[in-house]
Parts: structure tokens; sequence; C-alpha cells
């Protein structure tokens, strides 16, 4: 099953990030270019990244000079994201090509690389919740709520585990087909967004 496979290869690269807990720490991969595995750590890796960027700009204290670098660098890694699950559709799209689709076979409400983007997001949080149960210098209380947490994003684990699986296989058996849209976003883009375009005059 895929997500056999997925889900300890983002606990991987989320161990090796705290391994030195830096947001500029480079990373290193340690699966082939031409593996899905490769795909999986680097996209995980990435989210990793953002996600740490995310605490470090909610610092009340941080200077705005300083946080308005923080959130280009958000930006750039919101681009990165998005690439990374493009790759990881084409990746199926190319696994499945030869499938013969049914008729009356259906279409799913999100491709299997932006369930993955999920699973991978949810692999942060039950890291940080495990964390925040565990901490020995918090209050009881604190950690009884954060146990109550992880128990629900274990849950939710196995439930979109089950989900990806049950995605692929259909897409497998031609009961399901891929259709995967571009993601269009317009922020980044000079020849999209106003502020940018405007400013080119």
């Amino acid at each position: 099953m895929f997500s056999t496979l997925a889900f300890p290869i983002f606990e991987e690269s989320i161990r090796d990030y705290h391994k030195y807990d830096n947001v500029d720490q480079p990373i290193s991969n340690p699966y082939p270019k031409d593996d899905i595995r490769h795909l999986l750590y680097l996209k995980n890796w990435i989210d990793t990244v953002q996600w740490h960027f995310e605490d470090i700009i909610r610092d009340p204290q941080i200077d705005p000079v300083a946080a308005l670098a923080l959130k280009r660098r958000i930006d750039a890694s919101n681009q990165e994201r998005t690439d990374m699950v493009e790759y990881i559709d084409s990746y199926f799209l190319n696994k499945y090509q030869g499938v013969k689709v049914k008729e009356g076979a259906k279409i799913n409400s999100e491709s299997p690389a932006w369930a993955i983007d999920r699973f991978s997001i949810l692999a942060l949080k039950i890291y940080h919740m495990r964390e925040e149960a565990t901490r020995p210098e918090a209050t009881p209380e604190h950690r009884a709520k954060c146990q109550e947490k992880l128990d629900v994003l274990l849950e939710q684990k196995q439930d979109l585990s089950t989900a990806i699986d049950d995605l692929l296989n259909d897409i497998a058996n031609g009961d399901k087909y891929m259709k995967v849209y571009k993601q269009m976003k317009m922020y980044n883009d000079e020849e999209l967004n106003p502020v940018l375009y405007q400013n080119k005059k």
C-alpha cells in the first residue's frame, strides 16, 4: 500500500530535520532522484521547513524587516510545495497511463498528490503533538489535552491512509480516473498580480 511507503519517509524527513532544527539546514535526501521516495522525502522536507517558518513569524518580538523577509521565504516555500504536488501527480499519471478507464468511472474531488500533501502535513502534526503530549515541563493538564488531540490525529492518519490507498486502487482498476489541473497561482506571477505588473510600468 502506498500509504505504508509514504508515511515512514515523512517521519524520516521530520526526524532528520530535527537533528538540527534549523530552517537553513540544507537537505540531504537519501533517495535517488528517479525514485518516488526522493519526491516524498523532498515534499515533506519542504513542509517541515515551512512549518517552522510559520512558528518563527508568529514571534511577537520579531523585527518587522526580518518578518517581511521571512514572508517572502514563506511565499517561495508555498510555490515549492505546489510544484512538488504536481511532480508527484505526474508520477501517478505516468504510472497509470496504460489503465483502461471503465465506463462510468468517476473523478475524485482531489488528485492523489493533494491527498498525499495532507498526509505529509498530518505527519508533522502528529510529531509535534506527540512532543507536547510528552513535554516534561508542561503541566499534566496540558499533556492530557495534547494526548487527546494526538489520539484524534492518529485516528485521522488511519482514515487518510485508507482513503489514499483506496483512491489509488480505484485508479489502478479503472474505477476512477485522474485529471490534474496545474495550480494557477496568481500572486507570484508578474503578469497576473496587479501590484507586480503595475510596478513594472
